[in-house]
């Protein structure tokens, strides 16, 4: 018979969840400078007190919300079921193209002018550079050992990234879509 989480607990950790689900949300939409605690506790319909308890800081409320997003994001990628390599890069492309990126790059340019926030941020981006490029390589099925591979999937990534920022001031998914296909059939030469 299994452990019963109690009521409280059940709370605290939807309180959380809101929380976090919040300060995606409002970084994508306001930015960093529009985004206080309070403007987050606000939308997620809990007091300031109730943020601070679980966030002391507002460096803590954010990169906690993208690290909990990012993870989300790998454990999606990861019930992918294998398919063809277009599915695949367009999976990953749509990582850098919604709400998650537009708040991981308000985190970005705050990091780069708050010297207290740039290595949390710094540290949270590798960790989840690292995952995404593990679980792209699975995704696509490809061959580190070969030469020039690791290098091509890391050029995806890239890829999806630029297209991602191309997105921010603009609706670009007619061109993206055109270079998901093309980016798949280099991959077809690459990695088979």
């Amino acid at each position: 018979m299994g452990a019963v989480t109690p009521p409280k607990q059940d709370r605290s950790r939807a309180t959380r969840q809101r929380l976090l689900a919040s300060a995606v949300a409002c970084l994508a939409e306001h930015g960093w400078a529009g985004s206080t605690v309070t403007v987050v506790a606000e939308h997620a319909g809990v007091s300031r007190g109730a943020a601070q308890h679980h966030f002391p800081t507002r460096e803590d409320l954010f990169t906690g919300a993208v690290e909990y997003v990012a993870e989300e994001r790998s454990a999606a990628l990861r019930a992918l079921p294998v398919q063809g390599r277009t599915a695949v890069v367009a999976a990953l492309v749509d990582l850098y193209t919604g709400p998650l990126f537009r708040a991981a790059l308000q985190l970005w340019v705050a990091a780069s002018n708050e010297a207290q926030l740039r290595p949390r941020v710094t540290e949270l981006e590798a960790r989840v550079g690292r995952e995404t490029h593990r679980i792209a390589v699975e995704l696509l099925r490809a061959d580190e050992s070969r030469p020039g591979v690791r290098e091509t999937v890391q050029g995806l990534l890239d890829m999806a990234r630029g297209l991602g920022l191309a997105n921010v001031l603009t609706d670009d998914r007619a061109r993206r879509e055109r270079v998901v296909t093309q980016w798949a059939a280099l991959l077809d030469g690459v990695l088979d």
